[in-house]
């Protein structure tokens, strides 16, 4: 059975449906050549149209639409009443439901081509992985591993950040299960709510290890809390959430510098395969 933990089996197929447009208007697609198809076989307009749950005056808005589109008219209408008199194809109509069923042909070739080069995109998984990590952590910041420090249990792993230095303590069996060494790529995750600022450091002594300075890029303020968004200094954005009370006593402004304290613990490796 498998672990609700456990990411659910998916492919990632393409779909897609055919449409052939005349002098940039809409022509026909799958539901205009059903009709021409079915007034084909029923001559009559109002059979094929109660066939397709399609109202009588849809039908042949459509029909007027494609025979004031086409050179020819695809379809005919005989004499004999609002109901009465039957429709018919023209040569022209024919011709067209076969163009359109080999281009759908070719079509359905080209979706199943892509779907198998596709399905051999095994990164994208991992795409939406670290797309929704980005989205609960907020920060989502790219590095190489420049060393890695083992210990009894855990391990403390650096990340060069664009110059900047961040370290993270992880296990030692996830480092081995992310495949960690120096020079790989790997991302760090840090939720805006454990970043703290300080504007000024000056006899500040603080347990966490991490230290990335920057300017303020965007305060937003809301009804509690208030969102910073530093540029560093290597060029990554990092976001941070305070109180407003906070944000006021540290009298943060727009283009004010200011340093991201984070605690080794707060941040998330990952790694793509």
């Amino acid at each position: 059975m498998r672990n609700i933990t456990d990411p659910p089996d998916q492919t990632l197929e393409t779909s897609g449906t055919l449409r052939l447009d005349l002098d940039h208007q809409r022509f026909v697609g799958h539901g205009r050549i059903d009709l021409l198809r079915r007034i084909g076989e029923t001559g009559s307009i109002s059979q094929a149209a109660k066939s397709m749950s399609m109202s009588y005056k849809q039908a042949w808005d459509a029909v007027d639409a494609m025979n004031n589109l086409s050179a020819q008219p695809l379809v005919r209408r005989q004499v004999g009443g609002r109901h009465g008199g039957g429709t018919e194809l023209t040569d022209d109509g024919r011709r067209l439901i076969a163009v359109f069923e080999a281009a759908e042909q070719e079509h359905r070739r080209f979706l199943a081509g892509l779907s198998r080069r596709i399905k051999d995109f095994d990164r994208f998984h991992n795409l939406l992985g670290v797309l929704n990590m980005k989205v609960s952590a907020r920060n989502h910041l790219r590095g190489v591993v420049s060393a890695i420090t083992p210990g009894a249990v855990n391990a403390e792993v650096r990340l060069d950040i664009n110059g900047a230095s961040l370290i993270a303590i992880v296990t030692n069996e996830s480092v081995q299960a992310l495949g960690l060494a120096v020079g790989v790529e790997a991302f760090a995750l840090i939720k805006a709510s454990f970043v703290i600022l300080a504007t000024d450091e000056a006899g500040l002594r603080t347990s966490a290890r991490n230290r990335l300075c920057g300017s303020i890029e965007r305060i937003s303020e809301g009804a509690v809390n208030t969102e910073v968004v530093l540029a560093l200094d290597g060029g990554a954005r990092l976001t941070a959430v305070v109180t407003i009370e906070s944000a006021r006593t540290l009298e943060l402004n727009e283009g004010g510098r200011v340093c991201a304290l984070i605690k080794a613990s707060h941040v998330i490796l990952a790694v793509q395969d």
